[in-house]
C-alpha cells in the first residue's frame, strides 16, 4: 500500500527549501512551507525538513502538534553542524527531543543534512545572534572547543554552502515503499 505523504519544510534563508525541492521531484511528492499546510492529518506520512534555529527544527514544532499517533514521521534537519560527529548528532537530537512527543520521536526515523549560510543576507535579528554567539564562543578555551564551535568560528561573517544534494539518498531510500 502506498502511503498519502506530503513533505514539509521550514526554511529561513532557502538551503532547506532546496533540500524540499530536490526530495520532492526525486519522489513526485507534494512539497509545502510549515506556515502553509492546512492540515497534516489528511496524510498518512509525514516528512518534514527543518532548519536548525536556536536549538530547535524551524516550524517542527507547530506541525507535530497535530500528528495523531498513527500517522508516521520523518525528520531531516539541516545545519551547518557536521552531521557526520556524534557530538553535534546528540546535540541536535536533544533539541527534536523537546519538539517531538515521545510517541512519534521514538518511532520517527531522523536524517541530518549540512546547509549553508551568508551572512550578508541574514536579518538584523539574525546577524545580532550570531555575534553574541560568535563573541562567546571565543572565549572557550581552544582545547574545550567541540566540533560545533569550531565550524562557527570557521565559518563565521563568510559564505559557506554545505548543501549536497546527494545526501538525500538515504532520505529517499527511506520514503520509497
Amino acid at each position: 500500500m502506498t502511503k498519502n505523504s506530503i513533505i514539509i519544510y521550514g526554511s529561513r534563508y532557502g538551503s532547506t527549501k532546496r533540500y524540499a525541492e530536490r526530495l520532492a521531484e526525486i519522489t513526485g511528492i507534494q512539497t509545502v512551507f510549515f506556515k502553509d499546510v492546512k492540515c497534516v492529518a489528511d496524510y498518512d506520512r509525514i516528512v518534514y525538513l527543518g532548519a536548525l534555529c536556536a536549538g530547535g527544527v524551524m516550524g517542527l514544532k507547530k506541525t507535530v502538534a497535530h500528528l495523531s499517533t498513527s500517522q508516521e514521521l520523518i525528520v531531516a534537519t539541516v545545519g551547518l553542524a557536521d552531521p557526520t560527529d556524534a557530538e553535534n548528532v546528540n546535540h541536535i537530537r536533544g533539541g527534536l527531543k523537546k519538539q517531538v512527543p515521545a510517541s512519534h520521536y521514538d518511532e520517527s526515523k531522523i536524517f541530518h543534512l549540512r546547509g549553508a549560510i551568508d551572512y550578508t543576507k541574514l536579518g538584523l535579528k539574525h546577524r545580532i545572534m550570531m555575534k553574541l554567539l560568535y563573541s562567546k564562543v571565543l572565549k572557550i578555551p581552544e582545547a574545550e572547543r567541540n566540533a560545533e564551535v569550531r565550524a562557527l568560528i570557521a565559518t563565521y561573517g563568510k559564505q559557506v554552502d554545505f548543501v549536497n544534494l546527494d545526501t538525500l539518498e538515504p532520505l529517499v531510500k527511506a520514503i520509497s515503499p
